[in-house]
């Protein structure tokens, strides 16, 4: 009798928790109405009567899905559960991390894992609806426990309730056959057989979401200002701060920043990324090139790593000579790729340099090579700054670079010319461009 009882008072404390809901969003759609609108007024209180709106709710779950992956972020148009351009999304609540080394990954949220929910917009009181609590367990997780007394709460007709249980925890449940789309991200991995693996890399959600906040306490928490406030102050405090250079947000959503999901609109719909930049070396005796017209010569050579990357690159012409295969074709991109590599991270070692330093008397370097090297000059020389933004300067340095790799790798067995010539600018001027727009 007591266990009777016990379920009976369980059954009733949801109940309340369930009614509560309903009549509080009833309430709010009322206040939205004036006192004349009462045939609306009548229609509302017929649809927030509890066996109605939960009708409602069980069926309109179905526009929704709870995911933790999801490729919704990749495409705007993607529909997580529509028929139309429909790409899977999942929802994956544990993640064994079997990997033998240590990898950020969606595996790391043991314990700290919040669900998101894409879909329909407008079906989202659905989702809110599930994620009531009471007793320290979320509505959603007793339905998928098959609980007696969510069952009883939800409606006196067994045969409903049980209906309306089945439709509420398919919220969890992905589509049978996984589904990708020509607009979501799709990687081809080849397999030794010949054959290949088609991949769909899906935005992690959940894990980006527990980044973001994680960077937000750090940025502006109480005891992130605190930190700061005791630093201007010169006084010491036991625990440190995290600062995060060169952020970058992301915008998903524009507007409409629950259409992609719930926990983008909580977050406004931003994304932080982390700067990922080449490293900036410590040199000690690190000279800028003022005495050369270019460094498109014996400086660069100064740099091992160019001396051993060009030399590779030009046994590699020697050795495959005329014949040309998909094989051969990638690994001369693999080593010029490198060499640009090389090439740029020789710039950033510049930017330890004080600004200015090619505006010295007696500095022989080519102006577009100035933009290049010296960029930070700008915010303190006008007409730099106008040389700067006009933009050629990338195509003149591709075309510099594009000559000396060429004369480099040039023998007598592998003449280059102009086609060459003009591939190797092309590589280096899509990388200047972007490290134009970085500065």
């Amino acid at each position: 009798m007591e266990s009777d009882a016990s379920h009976q008072n369980d059954a009733a404390q949801w109940r309340q928790v369930i009614h509560a809901f309903i009549h509080e969003r009833k309430q709010v759609k009322l206040d939205s109405l004036k006192p004349e609108d009462v045939e609306e007024r009548l229609k509302n209180e017929d649809k927030f009567q509890p066996e109605s709106w939960l009708a409602s709710a069980a069926l309109r779950v179905s526009q929704i899905q709870m995911a933790t992956h999801t490729p919704k972020f990749t495409h705007p148009d993607l529909k997580p559960v529509s028929p139309k351009k429909q790409a899977t999304s999942l929802f994956v609540s544990e993640l064994p991390c079997s990997l033998g080394f240590d990898l950020v990954s969606s595996a790391c949220l043991k314990g700290v894992f919040t669900d998101d929910v894409v879909g329909n917009a407008a079906a989202l009181d659905v989702y809110k609806f599930l994620k009531l609590e009471h007793k320290g367990k979320s509505l959603l997780h007793r339905i998928i426990e098959g609980d007696d007394a969510v069952r009883a709460a939800l409606s006196d007709d067994q045969t409903k309730a049980e209906s309306w249980m089945k439709a509420f925890a398919g919220i969890t449940v992905g589509e049978s056959q996984p589904m990708s789309n020509t607009l979501a991200k799709q990687i081809f991995f080849p397999l030794t057989d010949g054959g290949y693996h088609l991949l769909a890399p899906l935005f992690p959600t959940s894990l980006i979401n527990h980044v973001y906040w994680q960077m937000r306490e750090d940025r502006f928490g109480e005891t992130a200002k605190a930190s700061r406030e005791a630093r201007k102050l010169g006084l010491f405090v036991p625990q440190g701060f995290k600062e995060y250079p060169d952020l970058v947000i992301q915008n998903f959503g524009g507007s409409n920043t629950q259409n992609v999901s719930q926990l983008n609109a909580e977050r406004n719909g931003e994304n932080w990324l982390l700067a990922s930049l080449p490293p900036i070396w410590h040199t000690n005796d690190l000279k800028p090139p003022t005495t050369v017209a270019t460094v498109f010569d014996k400086w660069l050579f100064q740099r091992r790593s160019i001396r051993e990357l060009t030399r590779s690159l030009r046994e590699f012409l020697k050795k495959t000579g005329d014949y040309t295969n998909i094989n051969i074709r990638q690994q001369r991109a693999d080593l010029v790729a490198r060499i640009v590599d090389e090439v740029f991270l020789f710039s950033f070692e510049l930017l330890e340099l004080p600004a200015g330093w090619s505006a010295e008397a007696g500095c022989r370097l080519d102006r577009s090579e100035a933009l290049w090297l010296d960029p930070n000059r700008r915010f303190s020389d006008d007409d730099f700054r106008k040389e700067y933004e006009w933009k050629d300067w990338p195509e003149e340095i591709a075309r510099r670079f594009g000559n000396w790799l060429n004369a480099v790798i040039s023998t007598d067995r592998t003449p280059m010319g102009e086609a060459e010539t003009l591939q190797w600018q092309r590589d280096l001027e899509q990388e200047v461009s972007l490290f134009r727009l970085e500065m």
